[in-house]
């Protein structure tokens, strides 16, 4: 346990000083992504004071550009916080992040709780269990000296570069297209800079969804009525410059805009 919390304090003090992560020391790099899972609530709890309370999830890695981009072939978690999430129009300052990057991404908040009694998750089940839909565009942070060398278990261990979200107007589920036909285009400084679709998502977002419950289900965690889930990006990561506006269109969905000045 103390190397939990060794490493959690490592990842927790190198973002509240934004200071590159060059790596964990040896004997508190996590031996698997479990471990890595542990670290990532013990370094929630550190950072609680900064980032507000956990609100939700991002699912990383679900898409194959995604898994080819970051060589990791499986879905990954990070967590959502409450100071982290900004309404569509947001300025957002460049000097926050690290290295900040933006992906197109399609987001869900929860109609009800899901307990962990309830597994095994299926996408159907998912889909009877949301509220809305919301075009998002999820703010990521390369925190590290080489992200490249650092393993999924440390990547999971720091939130998975999860760094907030900017979420667009919610559409009810009731009023939402499907999914899997809806194409998202990822606009930096007016010029498209990407484009996917809803099926490129573990072949349907749902299914990025039930792997996130079952994966909490594993951890003796459910999700909870009201949290955001960003469900994965449609496209390979935009790393932004300083002035760079960012807008996603996604079919049907809307569009959300944010920009970092």
């Amino acid at each position: 346990m103390d190397n939990i919390v060794a490493a959690a304090q490592t990842i927790a003090t190198a973002r509240r000083n934004r200071a590159p992560l060059a790596s964990l020391p040896a004997d508190v790099v996590p031996a698997d992504e479990a471990e890595g899972y542990r670290i990532q609530r013990a370094v929630h709890d550190l950072l609680l004071p900064q980032t507000g309370s956990l609100v939700g999830y991002k699912i990383g890695c679900t898409s194959a550009v995604m898994q080819e981009y970051l060589d990791i072939p499986h879905p990954c978690a990070g967590g959502v916080f409450a100071k982290g999430v900004h309404d569509s129009g947001a300025r957002l300052s460049h000097g926050d992040y690290v290295r900040v990057g933006v992906e197109c991404e399609i987001a869900v908040r929860l109609a009800r709780s899901l307990a962990p009694s309830e597994a095994p998750f299926t996408a159907e089940w998912m889909i009877e269990a949301i509220e809305a839909y919301f075009p998002a565009i999820e703010i990521v942070d390369d925190r590290y000296v080489k992200w490249e060398t650092m393993g999924a278990p440390t990547l999971v261990a720091d939130d998975f570069f999860a760094a907030g979200c900017v979420l667009g107007k919610a559409v009810p589920r009731t009023k939402a297209p499907d999914l899997l036909k809806v194409r998202g285009r990822a606009i930096v400084n007016g010029k498209e800079a990407g484009q996917g679709t809803g099926a490129d998502v573990l072949g349907d977002p749902h299914n990025a969804l039930a792997w996130l419950a079952n994966h909490l289900t594993d951890e003796g965690k459910g999700l909870h009525a009201g949290q955001i889930v960003l469900t994965g990006s449609l496209v390979k990561t935009i790393w932004l410059e300083a002035g760079d506006t960012v807008r996603m269109e996604l079919d049907g969905l809307g569009a959300v805009e944010a920009k970092f000045t």
